[in-house]
């Protein structure tokens, strides 16, 4: 183990100033994977999946969670770009971001495949 490492120590380093050991892919599929290391998340994934888009009043009638902790939930997927809200006061109208739930399908995947 120690001589994978070290081999790998030294190839980072002598590649380090040509390309990042990080690179934004990984940064953008780790905010994918924390947005969605929550089994309510995928849930609200899955349904917004399913049809157009949802009333955050829909969700709190399906699931068994406070109204606070969905918003929470739906803050999160929200802020990782998963999901985009629309206010039509007084509700929310949740939808998937199509563009950055394909990224992220396209990211796991390549991760899988490893």
């Amino acid at each position: 183990m120690h001589y994978l490492c070290s081999c790998f120590y030294e190839l980072r380093t002598v590649h380090m100033e040509i390309k990042p050991i990080i690179e934004d892919k990984h940064k953008r599929l780790a905010r994918f994977a924390k947005a969605l290391g929550h089994p309510i998340r995928i849930y609200v994934m899955q349904t917004l999946a399913k049809q157009a888009c949802c009333y955050s009043g829909d969700l709190t009638e399906v699931l068994p969670i406070a109204k606070s902790t969905l918003s929470q939930h739906l803050k999160e997927l929200k802020d990782a770009g998963l999901i985009q809200g629309e206010t039509e006061a007084p509700r929310i109208k949740y939808c998937i971001n199509k563009e950055n739930w394909k990224e992220a399908q396209n990211l796991l995947k390549e991760l899988i495949e490893l």
